[in-house]
């Protein structure tokens, strides 16, 4: 009994040093890791900022053509307005 109680407290000594270590190297190949991460981002970011611009430019481009052709169908909408307005009142006229 004696060799239990003098052998395990160095066995578990000896494996939480182990596992300290382990963690230890864990811990670093995580911060390696999470450095390349880090990279790729920056990487996409920028690639991503330099497109911001071209996607500037269409959006302008889309509001523009949106413009236009709602003016397009306000003026065609407006042209049939009047005309079926003329025959409203030729046939009010008519029936007086």
């Amino acid at each position: 009994m004696m060799f239990l109680d003098e052998f395990l407290p160095i066995v578990i000594y000896i494996l939480l040093i182990v596992l300290i270590i382990l963690l230890i190297v864990i811990a670093v190949k995580v911060i390696k890791a999470m450095n390349k991460v880090q990279i790729i981002v920056d990487n996409v970011n920028d690639k991503v900022e330099s497109l911001n611009n071209f996607f500037h430019v269409i959006d302008g481009v889309s509001s523009k053509m949106n413009l236009l052709g709602d003016r397009f169908i306000n003026f065609i909408v407006s042209i049939f307005n009047k005309i079926f307005k003329k025959k409203e009142k030729g046939k009010e006229d008519e029936n007086e």
